[in-house]
């Protein structure tokens, strides 16, 4: 029923560190590529790291690059995305996803099939 389910979200301080998990079922888990992304009030969903599974490969976001660092647990079918030095900025709700082909899996949020429900991250100064 549940494929993807975010955890470690929270309200921190501008400049401290969060790490987010994300534990996926076995199906969902060996999907091409599986990401992070977030979207806050009045913006669009925007990648934050996209990792392509077999190639053991990650891109990230312009704004996050030297920040934020994927990384991944396949006994436990987990994803994490460690969050350092934040800022105001970061603030949105953060969602794991998968299911989208290779080759789309930069094309944005539109080709993703599998979602979680998503966990707020509140950056306050």
């Amino acid at each position: 029923q549940v494929q993807l389910v975010e955890s470690g979200g929270g309200s921190v301080q501008a400049g401290e560190s969060l790490r987010l998990s994300c534990v996926a079922s076995e199906y969902t888990y060996n999907s091409d590529c599986m990401a992070w992304f977030r979207q806050a009030p009045g913006k669009e969903r925007e990648e934050v790291a996209i990792m392509y599974r077999a190639g053991g490969t990650t891109y990230y976001a312009d704004s996050v690059k030297g920040r934020f660092t994927a990384s991944q647990d396949n006994a436990k079918n987990t994803i994490f995305l460690q969050m350092n030095s934040v800022n105001s900025e970061d603030t949105g709700m953060y969602y794991c996803a998968a299911g989208a082909p290779r080759e789309y899996c930069n094309k944005g949020f539109y080709y993703y099939r599998n979602w979680g429900q998503g966990t707020q991250v509140t950056v306050s100064s």
